[in-house]
């Protein structure tokens, strides 16, 4: 692998949100991981309300639906202190998953958590250069650069 950029395919999957307490998880965008091995989810948070409930968890289904999804396990969070999770990052690394369709839900129970937006970086394609998706407006590769 000579770059990273080449080698994976980054979306972002949902724009920021206010997180509201909620039994009810925020559901993102939808991903195709045909031609893909792996996917990492990362949640960018906010100003995360102490003693919020917050998760990282995937759904996953064999068609493009959110209502077919059930979720995997396993899951990234805990819950918050005073403001260890402000502004901090949860990632949810899926090595191989069995369903084609993929689901990131953040779960914020018990107190608001907001976040900034969620992405997910596809990896170990099965076939390099990867075409970055319509969420990346301009990507460069610097190899050996000079001072400018």
């Amino acid at each position: 692998m000579h770059t990273l950029l080449q080698n994976c395919k980054i979306t972002r999957v949902k724009t920021d949100g206010a997180g509201a307490a909620s039994a009810t998880p925020t559901k993102c965008d939808i991903i195709d991981m045909q031609g893909y091995e792996s996917v990492m989810f990362v949640a960018m948070l906010g100003d995360v309300l102490t003693t919020s409930a917050v998760s990282l968890r995937v759904a996953g289904a064999d068609t493009n639906s959110s209502g077919a999804m059930a979720l995997l396990t396993g899951s990234a969070g805990g819950t918050a202190g005073a403001s260890d999770y402000d502004d901090k990052l949860l990632v949810l690394d899926v090595v191989k998953p069995n369903q084609r369709y993929l689901e990131c839900q953040i779960f914020h129970v018990t107190a608001n958590a907001p976040f900034d937006g969620i992405l997910a970086i596809q990896y170990n394609p099965r076939s390099a250069p990867v075409t970055q998706g319509s969420t990346v407006i301009a990507s460069t590769t610097i190899s050996d650069p000079d001072v400018a």
